[in-house]
């Protein structure tokens, strides 16, 4: 019917039959109806109350804990049956609050969001072999792009604690989360569209010659501490992209001595 229609059929109503409509279909109508009604009426939404990072981290540390225990597996009461089939909604809600403590003013803040944002990029690089739920591949199940929260991470870190900080902790992260071909299983789908190296990300953060000479002076450092207690000083294949950016912007500088402090390329 149309909007004169409408209007006579609500002429024959009084008030309170009218207000009885409306609940009705306040009441019974989906969030998205509920909440245009609340707007005619005029009400303001409540805000939403501030993350506290430090227990965002609890939480993170909590969930990895229970992952890496098998218990979203089953046979453990301490996660519902119904919380194992959302495991992935779980891990997408504390990653979005993570992100949002990493944004924060205050560098404890920022140093939580950090931090916890790094321990579901370490599940995320585990559960690329390690069966924690049931999903054949539960990186892309998640929707969890390592490269962007990397990214995030590695921004703020340089932003909020300068480049020395960012050096010495990007280089290590480096070591342990770069991955040749992506953080997916399968290497295709939604997530693997847009997933990038680490190398790739780094590129794009060193953006003077600086930077890339006080990164490569901690990547080099990084690795001899990371092959201190290890006979071989091959490199690993998923670091050879960027040992090859490395290369190609040291060549011809003052600190082209540093890539012969670099071990050899594993066979490709």
């Amino acid at each position: 019917m149309d909007r004169d229609e409408f209007y006579a059929l609500l002429a024959g109503k009084d008030e309170a039959a009218l207000k009885k409509t409306l609940w009705t279909l306040y009441w019974k109508g989906a969030r998205p109806v509920r909440e245009r009604i609340e707007g005619l009426l005029g009400v303001v939404p409540p805000e939403a109350p501030p993350i506290d990072p430090q227990f965002v981290l609890r939480d993170v540390k909590y969930f990895a804990a229970l992952v890496r225990s098998g218990a979203y597996l089953g046979g453990d009461r301490r996660v519902s049956p119904r919380e194992r089939t959302r495991w992935r909604f779980i891990f997408r809600d504390l990653v979005k609050e993570a992100r949002a403590a990493l944004t924060s003013d205050d560098e404890e803040s920022v140093r939580a969001g950090a931090t916890a944002l790094g321990i579901m990029v370490d599940l995320a690089q585990e559960m690329k072999r390690v069966d924690y739920f049931r999903s054949e591949d539960p990186v892309e199940a998640a929707r969890f792009v390592v490269s962007d929260v990397v990214r995030a991470i590695w921004l703020r870190t340089r932003t909020v604690y300068g480049m020395e900080v960012f050096a010495q902790q990007g280089s290590a992260q480096l070591l342990k989360w770069e991955s040749r071909y992506g953080w997916t299983r399968r290497g295709d789908g939604w997530v693997a569209e847009r997933e990038t190296s680490l190398a790739h990300v780094l590129a794009e953060l060193l953006i003077t010659p600086d930077m890339w000479d006080q990164f490569a002076q901690a990547y080099v450092e990084a690795l001899n501490k990371s092959a201190s207690s290890k006979s071989s000083r091959r490199v690993p294949k998923d670091l050879g992209e960027w040992h090859a950016l490395l290369a190609e912007r040291l060549a011809g500088s003052d600190h082209e001595g540093l890539l012969d402090q670099l071990p050899a390329r594993s066979a490709q």
